[in-house]
């Protein structure tokens, strides 16, 4: 493949700006690319899977007991007992601590799958007669088999993150007793696990869908009509994907900030006690929170946004009078995608091999190495897929003629670095190493009120330049390329999706190693160095929450466009009666679901927060004394509580989201399903930015008055009783963070989902939605 590129470099350089030949425009699979994208896609794919489980192996054979002097795993270069710490009672609080997260994490996962395979079968029956119905019945049952799929393969890639995380966590908590860097390297191999399993396997699922619907229509595929019908039925795959991270995320969501909503409350501010304690009940629930909320709910998330950016690209590319002649043009979004996993294939390694851990400061460095390599890494390899695979003399999309193959690059390498310089933004709104999160801590010297007011407005103002930025994109990929090079800039946001989802993973597995490292009792030299680890992944993890916003907001526009384009709505008015309620029936929607998703925490964690007070009661009544650590079964009561809330919260937003461009489409037209789409993705795109900003930003403050972080700024004035740790500095801190756990973790970033998923059901039913709704005829008609 690369030297098939290098040959077609040199003959760029000694031509004009030719694609891949120098001729005119391929019009038939004679003229196919020297590589057949399927052995790209199948070689892509190999390296995604064989660099997991090579991952996964070096994740398994990390010790997880404490070796007693000599014996035990050898690469524990001193035992604990060295450092006055009793081996027998850390190996036995760590079994039981990592085995209730575990327990906890996984049962919640499998009842919770079994919540969405239920909605799934039961929407796949009802929406399929409806599409048969309106349609035809081989149109619903492809689309409807794509959508399975699409929602089995997230399910699968959500299960495989989780039993990495749960596994890991205690034992990068052991791995820092030996080291800094052999805990970084562990944690690190273990989030590579979730993040190029997501990648591979979507890539591997879609590739194999459409290369067996296209061996289903055969010849027919040489009628764009046939083309174009194809891969609407594959769009279905991204819907499914879409329809879990829905669930995986507000579900998901729900359960980590009612537990840590709940935990907060009922330990730190009612019991004055640290954050991982082992007495408060409700702490298990909030490390099986941070697995539940950060792994699957963040996986199933950028999983349904890398399926959904591929399928509306691919619709794109088949409505293309150009493109939709040759399979191998028509692949280049998939192939695109491939080139990406390849990239974040070799900067792990790459990093991994020629960097190392010497130095606290080196952590964060070295994560933001693997997404910057990454990035940079793709971007010439994106450019010569874009040379290979596309005409030389040009083509057309809808609405434009004359694109040439680096108007595409453009498109993807935009798309690529305007996600990027968007999680740098969200670093720098949230990051303790910069003004506004300083401003803050500043500000929780006076009040808790004043913290939240200069909070929301640090929200706010974050809104400014992201959006803005993205606005920039579109217009200049729509430029090029319309709607399919607003597609391809979100594909090119996510050619580093694993690398993306690496560091992502990365935050919580640290953070539970933290929580097991206090819960058990190991020195504190071993919570020091997770707390750094822990505080790298904190600081990374904004850059990735940019990125899965920045990504949700192109998706979504992608797929609308797919949409408009399916329904023949380029150039429909904006002006009109039902334009303008559209406009503000979607604006309406994002409040509605954020309302409901804020309420359901808030309920939950009032909940938890009296479990944990009656449990407290009844051992004071009891005649114990201390409060002594928790115990299985009042953990699991937390558990239950945490679980049972989030499943059955998270029906009522979910179904707001999938059931309402359905009735807007079918009662009040296509038309008007256009203007209510761009309402909710605009809404939703400004809400999500503030919301994940706001409550990134309260939560680096509590760190940073924790850890002394006032000191530096007060000088002379500062006093450790006034402006430390478990001061009233620090409470008001504390509560910030609490008002913005939900908007951070469970209502910002469920918002990406809305407007992807939002789109996608317009793209998937878009044949069966009528031009005029039913309202549309009765006021006709009178």
């Amino acid at each position: 493949f690369f030297i098939s590129g290098a040959i077609r470099t040199m003959e760029f350089y000694n031509g004009p700006m030719l694609g891949r030949a120098a001729t005119a425009v391929a019009t038939t699979t004679a003229d196919a690319a020297s590589v057949n994208p399927a052995l790209v896609l199948a070689v892509a794919c190999v390296m995604g899977f064989l660099y997991t489980g090579y991952c996964a192996w070096v994740t398994a054979q990390a010790p997880n007991q404490v070796a007693k002097g000599n014996e035990g795993d050898k690469s524990m270069p001193m035992s604990a007992e060295a450092n006055g710490a009793n081996v027998n009672e850390i190996n036995m609080r760590l079994i039981k601590y990592s085995c209730l997260i575990q327990n906890g994490a996984m049962g919640f996962l499998k009842y919770e799958y079994i919540c969405i395979a239920i909605f799934a079968v039961l929407f796949a029956g009802l929406a399929g007669s409806a599409l048969a119905y309106l349609t035809s019945a081989e149109r619903a049952v492809l689309t409807m088999f794509a959508y399975l799929l699409g929602t089995g393969t997230s399910m699968l890639a959500g299960w495989v993150g989780m039993a990495i995380a749960v596994f890991a966590n205690s034992r990068v908590a052991l791995k820092c007793y030996s080291t800094l860097a052999s805990g970084f390297n562990l944690a690190l191999n273990a989030g590579a696990v979730m993040g190029f399993t997501i990648m591979s396997l979507a890539l591997f699922s879609l590739s194999v869908l459409a290369y067996a619907y296209s061996a289903y229509f055969g010849d027919k595929l040489n009628d764009q009509a046939e083309m174009k019908k194809m891969f609407e039925c594959l769009a279905g795959f991204g819907l499914g994907a879409s329809t879990v991270a829905m669930f995986g995320r507000v579900g998901g969501g729900i359960f980590t900030k009612a537990a840590d909503v709940g935990a907060d409350i009922a330990g730190k501010l009612e019991q004055d006690w640290d954050e991982d304690d082992p007495r408060n009940p409700a702490v298990i629930a909030d490390n099986v929170g941070d697995n539940v909320g950060d792994i699957a709910g963040m996986g199933s998330d950028l999983f349904g946004s890398f399926a959904g950016s591929v399928c509306a690209a691919l619709v794109c590319c088949a409505q293309s009078p150009t493109l939709h002649k040759s399979w191998d043009m028509t692949m280049v979004p998939l192939v695109i995608a491939a080139g990406g996993l390849v990239a974040c294939v070799v900067s792990c390694v790459l990093c991994l091999a020629l960097f190392g851990v010497r130095e606290e400061a080196d952590v964060e460095v070295l994560l933001k190495r693997q997404l910057m390599g990454a990035s940079i890494i793709s971007t010439p390899i994106l450019i010569l897929i874009c040379y290979m695979y596309l005409p030389a003399a040009g083509f057309a999309v809808r609405g434009k003629s004359g694109v040439m193959w680096w108007h595409l690059a453009i498109c993807c390498v935009n798309g690529l670095y305007s996600g990027l310089i968007i999680g740098v933004l969200a670093e720098y709104y949230t990051s303790a190493s910069y003004t506004p999160v300083r401003r803050l801590a500043v500000e929780c010297k006076t009040s808790a009120a004043t913290n939240i007011i200069q909070g929301l407005a640090l929200g706010y103002k974050s809104c400014i330049i992201p959006v803005t930025l993205v606005g920039a994109t579109v217009w200049v990929n729509y430029t090029l390329a319309r709607f399919l090079g607003i597609s391809v800039g979100a594909i090119g946001i996510l050619t580093t999706l694993a690398s993306s989802l690496t560091i992502d993973a990365f935050g919580p597995i640290t953070d539970n190693a933290g929580g097991l490292a206090e819960m058990c009792q190991m020195p504190d030299y071993v919570r020091d160095r997770t707390d750094v680890l822990d505080a790298a992944g904190n600081t990374t993890a904004a850059v990735g929450k940019g990125f899965a916003i920045s990504s949700a907001m192109l998706v979504a526009l992608g797929s609308f466009g797919a949409y408009a384009q399916t329904k023949s709505l380029i150039d429909a008015p904006m002006i009109g009666a039902f334009q303008f309620m559209g406009l503000i029936f979607g604006a309406v929607v994002p409040y509605w679901f954020f309302a409901l998703t804020m309420e359901s925490v808030g309920v939950a964690a009032g909940a938890m927060v009296e479990e944990v007070r009656r449990q407290l009661e009844e051992k004071r009544a009891n005649g114990v004394n201390g409060a002594p650590d928790a115990s299985a079964e009042d953990c699991d009561k937390c558990i239950a509580i945490a679980t049972n809330a989030s499943l059955y919260e998270m029906v009522a937003p979910g179904s707001l989201i999938v059931l309402s461009p359905l009735g807007v489409g079918y009662v009040f037209g296509a038309e008007m399903l256009c203007s209510f789409l761009l309402g909710a993705v605009v809404c939703s795109a400004t809400m999500a930015v503030s919301a994940s900003n706001t409550g990134g930003a309260w939560d680096n403050t509590k760190k940073f008055v924790k850890c002394g972080g006032l000191q530096e700024m007060l000088g002379d004035e500062y006093d450790v009783k006034l402006h430390g740790k478990k001061s009233d500095t620090h409470k008001n801190a504390i509560v910030g963070d609490t008002v913005g756990d939900p908007l951070k973790d469970t209502s910002g970033p469920a918002l990406n989902i809305v407007m992807k998923l939002m789109a996608m059901v317009a793209l998937v039913f878009a044949p069966s939605i009528p031009t005029k709704g039913l309202i549309e005829h009765f006021v006709t008609k009178a």
